[in-house]
């Protein structure tokens, strides 16, 4: 069962996410290439805006990754969401 952990901001909640994705080699993989961003673009950007927006719409748009990274770290789904929203404006 996910536990509720919504009280970290959206930049927070993005860049573990991003943790999340590059702990998995795979995920990685799908990132880079949903993303169109190169290793080195992400390690120039990677506390950006634009880049953690560009995260969290790569998780939002992959309902496997979107439940499996809110229960790995503990945030329900809607609040991953919701942070996509924010991340987007």
């Amino acid at each position: 069962m996910v536990q509720q952990r919504d009280d970290t901001d959206a930049e927070t909640q993005a860049l573990q996410v991003l943790a999340w994705a590059l702990g998995n080699d795979n995920r990685r993989d799908r990132l880079l290439a949903m993303t169109g961003m190169t290793p080195d673009d992400l390690r120039a950007r990677a506390g950006s805006r634009e880049v953690l927006g560009a995260v969290m719409g790569w998780l939002a748009n992959h309902e496997p990754d979107l439940l499996a990274a809110s229960e790995d770290l503990q945030i329900r789904p809607e609040q991953l969401a919701a942070t996509y929203q924010e991340l987007s404006r």
